[in-house]
């Protein structure tokens, strides 16, 4: 076999480019030098220089365009007839060179080798041009998902040209858009299947080769890439006309005729009478559902925590409102959420809009919100998202008491471990708090003693004599002036007693070293010292601030009032006493003499 394959190579080597033309035309012209076909066939190859494969690609691409209405289908290769018509023979043989064709063109699509990078994009139009009309005229959706097969299990990149060049020439046809999809759905089954028996056999066995995991991640990643590069169809797009790669459309209602008896004859009265295209809005439903099942296919892989952030990213623009059920998602959701951290962040507001706007029940989402509240999550990366979301999800005025008044206490608790920007943010927040529901108002200012009293109150039904030393002594600490309720440390709202707290870390902002969270204490307490009810303030505007904002804000600040070092009189000390009570500064007459006669010398 080696020596066959030398002496093959080498009378390919012996061939010039110009005998390479002269075969290709040959075969164009007459039936008779059909054997030239297997000739060019063989320099359709990834090892082949560029020139000569593009000479070959040149003449068989003109040659099988014409003739592909007429072939049979791959199914009908082997016929069981004794006496076959000679014809059938021919085309049936031609059909078998057609997808040598086809296969050596995908294999030097999706070869690694630099040398073919110029001769790439024209195979990928190739492929597409066999694709428009290798199924007797119409999308060849077996080719296009043999060449996205070998596309996603290929050893090339996610940056790969040949993905660049497929989304940005190909995707804006809506039937390549459509069977996309649908391969993309069927890869992603296999991708899961794989990923499954590897997790049963590494299971059953240590020694195991651990070469597909890389492999698999490549793929899910070109997966994604693939399926983010694809427009959606939108809303507005629902038009008469859409743009077809493939003439005939696949949009097309069901029709009588089940077998190519004369193809030539009833082609042309088959697309008039039995095809009848569908509405737009069949168009746009079909593709929803495609879409729909590719993305749920894909959510179901095991996914890279770069891929799974950037999909929770863009979850809610891209994809939920493109979906036939959207609900679908609660699930994936639901499970990203109770990860915690960054995934619960970027998880929120898909979640949001599934419970607002698609009836999702979810009954632990304010704990799981009052969860995220830690001081980390003001210095993450989609903080400014998340306190927009936070001040939506608490905008609602059914909220319980204990609820608004465990968020406005665990923001206040929070303030005081934050930078300046996460303060500003606060207080934001904690004002919107107050006044959407006046109900926890008894946080800005509680009476001593009132959280307690409604304890005792109501125990007193109970019988007092069974009460132990130890509840008792542990009321008279709680009477103490100067304990706080609040239980920082809990997870649950309910459980925080922040009703029987106060807002005193609000309070002890008042003398923070930065002037803007300072005078916004002063703010705060003029809104509330108000009864009449005051306009909430847009968190948005405070939501992505950092140290060099606040900064940039202060510089360009006009402040009317300076402070200035004035003195009526001139000092004679550096301190006044007022200053520090119980102690005396005596100034030296002596010293005062001997530095005046050193200034006088020297002016």
């Amino acid at each position: 076999m080696a020596s066959v394959q030398k002496s093959k190579q080498k009378k390919k080597e012996k061939r010039s480019l110009s005998e390479l033309k002269t075969l290709g035309q040959e075969l164009l012209n007459s039936r008779g030098h059909i054997n030239n076909l297997p000739i060019l066939l063989s320099f359709i190859t990834p090892n082949t220089p560029t020139h000569y494969a593009l000479e070959s690609l040149l003449s068989l691409q003109s040659f099988f365009i014409p003739l592909l209405p007429q072939l049979p289908s791959s199914s009908t290769f082997h016929s069981k007839q004794s006496n076959p018509d000679p014809e059938i023979v021919y085309r049936t043989w031609l059909r078998s060179k057609f997808d040598e064709l086809v296969n050596s063109l995908i294999d030097v699509a999706v070869s690694t080798s630099q040398s073919q990078d110029a001769l790439r994009e024209v195979v990928l139009d190739a492929i597409m041009e066999f694709v428009k009309v290798g199924n007797s005229g119409k999308f060849h959706s077996a080719i296009y998902h043999k060449f996205l097969h070998a596309l996603v299990h290929s050893d090339l990149g996610v940056d790969d040209i040949l993905l660049d060049l497929l989304a940005t020439k190909y995707f804006n046809y809506i039937d390549v858009r459509y069977f996309t999809y649908i391969s993309l759905e069927k890869l992603t089954r296999t991708v899961e299947k794989l990923t499954l028996d590897g997790k049963d056999k590494s299971r059953s066995s240590d020694v195991e080769d651990k070469s597909q995991l890389p492999s698999m991640e490549l793929s899910i990643l070109k997966m994604h890439n693939l399926l983010s590069h694809i427009p959606p169809l939108e809303a507005s797009e629902e038009k008469l006309d859409y743009e077809m790669w493939n003439d005939l459309g696949i949009f097309i209602g069901k029709s009588n005729s089940k077998e190519h008896v004369d193809l030539e004859a009833k082609q042309a009265k088959s697309h008039k009478s039995n095809e009848k295209v569908l509405s737009s809005r069949n168009v746009a439903k079909k593709m929803k559902s495609k879409f729909t099942k590719a993305w749920i296919a894909f959510l179901r892989l095991p996914l890279l925590l770069d891929v799974y952030k950037e999909v929770l990213v863009t979850l809610h623009q891209t994809v939920i409102p493109y979906l036939s059920n959207p609900i679908m998602l609660c699930d994936f959701l639901i499970r990203s959420y109770d990860i915690g951290g960054v995934v619960s962040l970027m998880a929120l507001n898909s979640l949001y809009i599934l419970m607002t706007q698609h009836g999702l029940e979810y009954p632990n989402f304010y704990n799981k919100l009052y969860a995220l509240l830690e001081p980390s999550i003001f210095m993450a990366k989609h903080r400014a998202k998340f306190f927009q979301l936070l001040d939506s999800c608490l905008k609602s005025s059914l909220l319980p008491a204990y609820l608004a008044a465990a968020f406005c206490k665990k923001l206040s608790r929070l303030a005081l471990c934050v930078p300046p920007s996460g303060s500003l943010v606060i207080f934001a927040l904690v004002h919107n708090l107050l006044q959407r529901h006046p109900s926890i108002n008894c946080l800005v200012h509680q009476e001593r003693g009132a959280g307690t009293t409604r304890e005792t109150s109501a125990g007193e039904n109970d019988n007092i004599e069974n009460a132990k030393d130890f509840s008792a002594s542990r009321d008279s600490f709680d009477d103490k002036p100067g304990i706080d309720h609040f239980k920082n440390e809990e997870s649950d709202p309910k459980d925080t007693n922040a009703l029987r707290s106060s807002l005193w870390e609000i309070d002890t902002l008042r003398h923070h070293y930065c002037p803007p969270v300072s005078r916004f204490v002063l703010s705060l307490e003029n809104d509330l010292s108000v009864r009449a009810r005051t306009a909430e303030i847009a968190v948005k505007d405070f939501s992505s601030g950092s140290y060099a904002t606040v900064f940039n804000n202060e510089i360009r600040r006009r402040v009317k009032q300076v402070p200035l070092a004035f003195y009526k009189a001139t000092p004679t000390s550096l301190f006044s006493e007022s200053e520090f009570p119980g102690w005396t500064f005596q100034f030296n007459d002596e010293d005062h003499l001997e530095a005046s006669a050193k200034k006088q010398r020297i002016t």
